[in-house]
C-alpha cells in the first residue's frame, strides 16, 4: 500500500528539476542553437511561471507564448528574459506588449502595419519576427506575399518604428520529404529577406521533433515544448526515456471509496462493463471535468498497489473506477494516472496511445481543480 499522506484527494505534481534537467538535455543537443522554451497553455498545463522560470535556470534564453496576454501575465510575475507572442486577435492593442518589452510574432502585412500603429501612438519601438508560411497553410505570411512583407519591414526598421530580430515558421512533421520541401521553402524566405537589407539575430523553424532529429533545421534557436516536459513529439514509438528526458507530470489521487463486488455486477454509467468474477472496485475522485478524457472508459490504466490496474466502465464527471482484482486496497491509498516510468506508472503517452490522442492533449487539459504542486522550487 501507499497512502498518500493527507492533502488534497487530486492533484498534480510537477517536478522542477525534470524541467530543467530536460532544457539542459536538448540545450546540450542543439548547441549551438539557442533554446526557446514554449510555456503557452499555462506551460502545457504544468504551471506557466514556475516551469518558466525553471526554464531559464536550464538554459533557455528566450520564452515562448502563443498570445499576449500570456506575456502580460509572465511580465507581470516579474520574468524579464525575452518573450515572444505569436497568435493575435485581429483587433489587438500591441501597445501595452511593446511597452513590457515583448517581441511580436508579425503572420501578416495587416499586423506589420498594426505594430507600426501602435508605435505610431506612442508605443515603444517594436521587435518582431516576420512568420512565413513553409508549407503548414496556418498563419504566417503567404509566400506569394512575402517580398512586399519584408520590404515593408525594412522600411520601418529603417524609420526606427521596430527592429526585425527573428524570422521564423514551423514545421509540419509529417515526412522527411515534406520537411525537406518546407526547409527549402524556408531557406528562399531567409535569402528574400536578406536580400532585402534584413539581418534578423534569430532564425527560427524547428520545434522538439526537429530539434532533436534534424540538426539542419536548428539555425540559431529552436523552440521546444512538449520535450521540455518530458513527452515525446513522435508518433513511432520512440518515449520520452529513450530521447533521455524526464516527465515532468505525475497525476494522482486517492482512493475514496472501496467496494467488493459479486460476478456479473455492473459498472457506472450504462453498465458497459461488468465483473466476470468477485473482484474489488476502487473509486477515483477524478473525471473529465478535470481532464480525465472519457475516452480511457475500459481503456486508461493507473498504478495502484504496486501494480498497473484497468480503469473499468465509464469515466464519468467527477469519478473513475479501477479493477483491483483481489488485492488488499483501503481509502486513502494513492493512486496515479500517469508519470514517470521509472516508478512504475503509466505514461501520458501511453495514456495517449490507449485514448487516441497525443501526449500533449493528456496533460495540457488537466484542469483547474486538479491543484499543482511543485517538487523542485528554488
Amino acid at each position: 500500500m501507499s497512502p498518500v499522506a493527507p492533502g488534497p484527494f487530486r492533484e498534480a505534481v510537477v517536478d522542477l528539476d525534470a524541467i530543467r534537467a530536460n532544457v539542459a538535455r536538448i540545450a546540450d543537443v542543439v548547441a549551438p542553437a539557442a533554446v526557446m522554451a514554449v510555456v503557452k497553455a499555462d506551460a502545457y498545463g504544468h504551471g506557466a511561471l514556475p516551469v518558466a522560470r525553471a526554464a531559464l535556470e536550464g538554459g533557455a534564453g528566450m520564452l515562448g507564448v502563443a498570445d499576449v496576454d500570456e506575456a502580460l501575465a509572465l511580465r507581470a510575475a516579474g520574468i524579464d528574459a525575452p518573450i515572444l507572442a505569436w497568435l493575435h486577435d485581429p483587433g489587438l492593442d500591441f501597445a501595452p506588449a511593446l511597452d513590457a518589452g515583448i517581441a511580436i510574432g508579425v503572420s501578416s502585412a495587416s499586423q506589420l502595419e498594426q505594430v507600426a500603429g501602435a508605435v505610431a501612438r506612442g508605443a515603444v519601438p517594436a521587435t518582431v519576427h516576420l512568420k512565413v508560411d513553409t508549407g503548414l497553410s496556418r498563419n504566417g505570411v503567404e509566400p506569394a506575399r512575402w517580398d512586399t512583407v519584408v520590404e515593408r519591414a525594412r522600411e520601418l526598421e529603417a524609420s526606427g518604428t521596430l527592429t526585425v530580430d527573428g524570422v521564423f515558421s514551423h514545421l509540419a512533421n509529417a515526412s522527411d520529404a515534406d520537411d525537406d520541401a518546407q526547409l527549402a521553402a524556408f531557406a528562399a524566405a531567409l535569402e528574400a529577406a536578406d536580400a532585402a537589407g534584413l539581418r534578423p539575430t534569430h532564425r527560427h523553424l524547428a520545434s522538439t521533433a526537429a530539434a532533436l532529429r534534424r540538426p539542419d533545421a536548428r539555425f540559431d534557436l529552436v523552440r521546444v515544448g512538449i520535450g521540455m516536459y518530458g513527452l515525446t513529439p513522435y508518433g513511432d514509438g520512440t518515449t520520452g526515456a529513450d530521447l533521455g528526458l524526464v516527465p515532468a507530470m505525475t497525476l494522482r489521487g486517492r482512493v475514496a471509496a472501496v467496494r467488493r463486488v459479486g460476478a456479473g455486477a455492473g459498472v457506472s454509467y450504462d453498465l458497459t462493463w461488468r465483473a466476470s468474477a468477485p473482484t474489488t472496485l476502487a473509486l477515483v475522485p477524478l473525471g473529465y471535468a478535470d481532464g480525465v478524457t472519457r475516452h480511457a472508459s475500459g481503456r486508461g490504466s493507473v498504478l495502484l498497489g504496486g501494480a498497473v490496474r484497468p480503469i473499468v466502465g465509464r469515466v464519468a464527471m467527477d469519478q473513475f473506477l479501477v479493477d483491483a482484482g483481489d488485492v488488499p486496497v483501503e481509502t486513502g491509498d494513492e493512486v496515479v494516472l500517469f508519470g514517470d516510468p521509472s516508478t512504475g506508472a503509466p505514461t501520458a503517452d501511453e495514456w495517449a496511445d490507449a485514448t487516441g490522442t497525443i501526449g500533449y492533449e493528456i496533460v495540457t487539459r488537466i484542469g483547474p481543480r486538479v491543484p499543482r504542486r511543485y517538487r523542485g522550487a528554488p
